[in-house]
């Protein structure tokens, strides 16, 4: 699966750590999700999508 979420949080200047910190997960999550080689639950993707103020759709590509 590709993501953009590296994209969406360099728009908001945000480290991977910030970005584990706001949604709860390790940094190694948000690595492994943005290379692709995690499919997050649910529930993770939409914190995610709404830490970075985006659209669950926008940001994981199938």
């Amino acid at each position: 699966m590709k993501t953009r979420i590296k994209e969406y949080r360099a728009k908001f200047d945000l480290t991977q750590e910030d970005l584990a910190q706001k949604v709860g997960v390790r940094r190694e999550t948000i690595v492994f999700l943005e290379k692709g080689r995690y499919n997050p639950s649910l529930k993770l993707a939409m914190d995610i999508a709404k830490v970075l103020k985006a659209k669950v759709e926008d940001l994981f590509i199938l």
